[in-house]
């Protein structure tokens, strides 16, 4: 979303308090924290973000024991905000080409807001360094746990998909990330790039495994 976008929300959120539909005031900070990543990054101000929310500053640390804890409970908010978007895009992708219309929507939720991808991205890949694991909490472990479903569904368990979503997500992550810095090439490029490599990674993984997918996405022993 473009900051103008995010200052309409803001506006429309404050317009709201004051007809008193007021949102709990933890909730506010966390959002108007997110507004404020958008238009400065993550080393957004406290006083920048209190504005924004309509609070006095002192009061945000009422609210969260650390400017940590509140830009985890950001990133959290962003992460529900790209997997809302992903989530329709995943029950009604077309079976033959399964990988396209979530990666289009994250990578349509990442320009419009592309502050906040940054951020979200970028605490994700520390999260990821520091576990020393990739979490399905990411956008792409939606999709991959579609996939999973279907296999399930189809009779065909035991493909480590986990191993593959690791490899998946840095690809993803690193590709969307460079275009939102760069944009070097359409979006519609970008996303039909992204599909057509997660999908022969895939195929590859359930080859390897004596797994075939048709014209129709349906699961078929090789022989």
């Amino acid at each position: 979303m473009t900051a103008q976008k995010w200052e309409d929300t803001t506006a429309a959120r404050r317009a709201s308090s004051r007809q008193g539909h007021r949102a709990p005031v933890r909730d506010r900070i966390v959002q108007a924290a997110a507004v404020a990543i958008e238009q400065s990054g993550p080393d957004a101000a406290t006083s920048q973000i209190a504005e924004i929310a309509g609070v006095a500053r002192p009061h945000v640390y009422r609210h969260f024991s650390s400017k940590e804890e509140l830009l985890h409970e950001v990133a959290r908010y962003a992460a529900g905000s790209l997997k809302a978007r992903v989530l329709p895009a995943l029950e009604a992708r077309d079976a033959v080409d399964w990988a396209r219309e979530p990666i289009a929507q994250a990578v349509l939720w990442a320009e419009e807001n592309p502050g906040l991808f940054l951020f979200l991205m970028g605490r994700s890949q520390a999260r990821d360094l520091q576990r020393g694991r990739a979490g399905r909490s990411h956008f792409l472990g939606q999709i991959v746990e579609s996939a999973e479903a279907h296999l399930k569904k189809s009779g065909y368990e035991g493909v480590p998909l986990d191993a593959l979503f690791a490899g998946l997500k840095g690809m993803v992550d690193t590709s969307i990330v460079w275009w939102v810095r760069h944009q070097d090439e359409e979006r519609d490029a970008l996303v039909d790039r992204l599909a057509r490599q997660v999908g022969l990674v895939v195929q590859n993984l359930l080859a390897e495994h004596g797994i075939a997918v048709d014209e129709h996405g349906n699961f078929t022993r090789l022989t």
